[in-house]
C-alpha cells in the first residue's frame, strides 16, 4: 500500500496552517491553487527561470520542483508575506521606485531572492548581487533597474537597522 497524502504542519507568511497534502504536490502549486497565494509564479516547471523562489526555513527554493510536503514544521514565505500593515517591503518598494519590473511577472521571484541575499548579506557588492540572483530571468526590465533596486533596498533596511540600535 502506497500513501497518496500526508498531513503537514507548516507556517506561511506566519500562518499557521495543518493539512493533508497529496505527495506529488508542489510547493508552487500547493500555494497557488490551495493557499490561493499566486504571487508565486510558474514559468518553466523545471527550476531553471527563479520565478517560483518561496523561502523556506529563510533559504530561498524552487517552489515548480520543491514538494509541499517538504516544508512540514518549516516556515514559509511568499511576496505576500512581506509587506506589513499595509506597507510594502523595502525591497517591494524599491523595485517600484527604481522601474525595475514591467510585466512583473518574474518580480517576485527577484524579491524573494533578493530577500534571502539581504538577510545573509545586509551590505551586498554589486557582484554579490548578480551572483546571487544569476538564476532568475527576466525577459522584460533588463538587469541594471533590478540590480539598482536592490542596492536601494539594503541602504534603507540598514538605515533602518542602525535606527532600531541607534
Amino acid at each position: 500500500m502506497s500513501v497518496t497524502s500526508l498531513e503537514i504542519a507548516c507556517t506561511v507568511n506566519g500562518n499557521s496552517i495543518t493539512q493533508a497534502i497529496d505527495v506529488r504536490t508542489t510547493l508552487a502549486h500547493w500555494l497557488r491553487e490551495d493557499l490561493a497565494l499566486t504571487g508565486t509564479k510558474v514559468s518553466c516547471d523545471v527550476q531553471i527561470c527563479g520565478a517560483c523562489t518561496v523561502l523556506v526555513a529563510g533559504e530561498p527554493v524552487s517552489a515548480c520542483t520543491y514538494l509541499a510536503v517538504d516544508v512540514d514544521g518549516k516556515a514559509v514565505t511568499t511576496i505576500e508575506g512581506l509587506a506589513r500593515d499595509g506597507e510594502l517591503h523595502p525591497l517591494q518598494r524599491a523595485f517600484v521606485e527604481k522601474m525595475a519590473l514591467q510585466c512583473g511577472f518574474c518580480t517576485p521571484g527577484f524579491i524573494m531572492m533578493a530577500k534571502a541575499l539581504l538577510d545573509s548579506t545586509p551590505q551586498p557588492s554589486r557582484e554579490e548581487i548578480l551572483e546571487h540572483l544569476d538564476g532568475n530571468l527576466c525577459r522584460c526590465t533588463g538587469y541594471a533597474p533590478i540590480v539598482a533596486a536592490v542596492e536601494q533596498a539594503a541602504r534603507v533596511l540598514q538605515g533602518i537597522k542602525a535606527g532600531e540600535n541607534g
